[in-house]
């Protein structure tokens, strides 16, 4: 359920039910010369896309594509990618967190595709946005529920589940779903995965014939199917549902 598409008897439902909400997060950057600008951002969205079909409960909240991009890759002069600091990420997110907490929400989902590599220490998209939720919920309790709120008999079973930092959730974009699955994407930079997956999604914005070996990281790109593509994203799609605590195939 898209949430911009909800009429506010839905999202009171959807509080009551505590049902999963999303938010795809992305990036704008340059992906090589024979891909588009948006590749992180549209695998995301269409990942989750992919769930949502299936769970038509869960809610969709509009993407946030103006992460941290980097110039590790290129120099955006000529080349297109937007780079917004963390540092400015943070007080927007803090915003944003505030707010859906204050509308109902307590089973908050971020799925990021970008710089997923390194997710366990963390990268300047989600570090920021994970900085953002602590300091949220930390100051949500201690306003609603007072200064020494963790030491209060409420919270006595809150090893055993009750935990409020679990009402905003961050998950890396590309997991394998299972330990059956018969494919082992690994995550790349507009190479054999991601230039299958866009063509996967939008053939007519892959250009082949742009890659010419000088990209080390491109390279394998010249490789890519829309078949490859279309198992990677669904792949994508069951991790996503996994880590909502759906139970999957």
């Amino acid at each position: 359920m898209q949430y911009l598409k909800m009429l506010p008897y839905q999202v009171r439902k959807a509080i009551e039910e505590n049902v999963p909400i999303v938010l795809p997060v992305g990036v704008v950057e340059y992906h090589a010369e024979h891909l588009p600008l948006g590749v992180d951002s549209f695998v995301c969205m269409n990942a989750v896309e992919r769930v949502e079909k299936r769970h038509p409960e869960i809610v969709v909240l509009p993407p946030f594509l103006y992460g941290c991009a980097s110039y590790a890759v290129a120099a955006p002069e000529g080349n297109g990618s937007l780079q917004v600091d963390c540092l400015h990420l943070i007080p927007m997110a803090e915003d944003l967190f505030q707010s859906l907490l204050r509308v109902g929400f307590r089973n908050i989902h971020l799925f990021i595709a970008h710089q997923g590599e390194e997710f366990e220490q963390g990268m300047p998209t989600d570090l920021a946005f994970r900085t953002a939720a602590r300091h949220t919920i930390f100051n949500w309790l201690e306003k609603h529920q007072g200064e020494g709120w963790w030491g209060t008999e409420k919270y006595a079973d809150y090893y055993g589940g009750n935990n409020p930092f679990a009402w905003i959730q961050f998950h890396p974009f590309r997991r394998i779903p299972t330990k059956n699955c018969p494919y082992k994407f690994v995550g790349d930079h507009a190479g054999l995965c991601e230039t299958s997956e866009t063509m996967a999604m939008f053939p007519e914005l892959v250009e082949l014939d742009r890659i010419d070996g000088t990209l080390w990281y491109a390279r394998e790109g010249i490789k890519a199917s829309a078949e490859y593509g279309e198992a990677a994203l669904e792949a994508a799609s069951r991790g996503i549902e996994k880590a909502l605590g759906f139970e999957i195939e």
